[in-house]
């Protein structure tokens, strides 16, 4: 899901904002995958649903949701 939204992305062009908040959005979907390998559940369902959040966002802002 959230690599889809990175592909849908994909060669769009970002200001410099928005591409940081798409770079956060990464870390925090790196986070998550990190908190899962270590079992902690909640915390990487938190870091993913707000990287997907900050996505959600970035997609509506240049027209794509």
């Amino acid at each position: 899901m959230f690599g889809d939204s990175l592909k849908l992305l994909s060669g769009t062009k970002l200001d410099g904002k928005m591409s940081s908040v798409v770079e956060m959005a990464k870390l925090y979907a790196s986070d998550a995958q990190s908190y899962l390998d270590k079992g902690d559940i909640l915390t990487a369902f938190s870091c993913i649903s707000y990287a997907h959040g900050l996505m959600d966002s970035i997609l509506s802002l240049v027209g794509l949701k």
